[in-house]
């Protein structure tokens, strides 16, 4: 089963890093958080993935011509008035990655409609270039087979960030507390599985994925939510990419099972 990977955005949020490379080729530990959402994958067994690229796309190209020569032992050898090159030992994972421009402006739903020549006729899998998780994706996969509907979208509750307030009509508080992480809403953190009738839901470049598409599905009764209780965090400015780094740097990253 393919894995389509959006990785086309600017990533504004980000500028600090974006202004000098796809949002998904910022770096955690040294490797792209693109290159960490792809382990994932394949700690699961899926090694075929489609990334659909934007800004600044010719950087994800060469840095995939170049992964091989960087995952690999060497040797060149100029010893017979020639070059010759000598793989000693490689390390490279058996993927297959194919690097899709899908335009610089295009938004989401665009982006997933332009890569259906690559996708075919086939259900696949979906999730953006910019948040990690220890989601079982073949406790996923099943989920998604056995209810049979165009769309699963993997939920998490999203940990509310204040103290909650019990105000009365006349703006009295009748009451303060501590936020609890119950009382967060759950939220769309991607890792999808889509059946290739998703096409169906998707119009031009200006098509925006998490609306009219998503809202369509939910009213037709297409979409389920695989609701998912351990780790997820996306990237979205500076200071989650150092919490990551953070997890990464003190052995406590949930999502490297590798």
């Amino acid at each position: 089963m393919k894995v389509v990977l959006l990785a086309g955005g600017m990533g504004t949020r980000i500028s600090e890093e974006s202004q000098y490379r796809p949002k998904p080729m910022v770096e955690l530990g040294g490797m792209p958080i693109l290159w960490h959402i792809m382990k994932e994958y394949s700690y699961y067994g899926f090694h075929d993935f489609i990334i659909c690229a934007g800004y600044k796309q010719h950087m994800i190209k060469e840095w995939f011509a170049n992964y091989f020569l960087r995952r690999t032992d060497v040797c060149f050898d100029f010893t017979g008035g020639q070059e010759s090159t000598l793989i000693l030992k490689q390390n490279c994972e058996p993927w297959r990655v194919s690097v899709i421009d899908t335009g610089l402006d295009t938004m989401t739903g665009g982006r997933i409609r332009r890569i259906q020549p690559y996708v075919g006729d086939e259900p696949f899998m979906m999730t953006y270039g910019d948040g990690v998780c220890d989601v079982d994706i073949q406790d996923l996969l099943r989920f998604h087979q056995s209810h049979g509907k165009i769309a699963t979208l993997t939920s998490v509750l999203q940990e509310q960030q204040k103290g909650v307030l019990d105000i009365a009509e006349n703006n009295s508080v009748r009451s303060f507390r501590e936020k609890r992480k119950t009382d967060g809403a759950p939220i769309n953190a991607g890792y999808m599985v889509l059946e290739p009738a998703i096409f169906d839901y998707l119009s031009g470049d200006e098509c925006v994925f998490e609306q009219e598409p998503m809202q369509t599905l939910a009213e037709a009764g297409e979409l389920k939510s695989y609701q998912h209780k351990g780790f997820w965090q996306c990237m979205d400015n500076i200071r989650e990419k150092e919490l990551l780094e953070k997890m990464i740097a003190t052995g406590q990253a949930p999502w490297i099972k590798w």
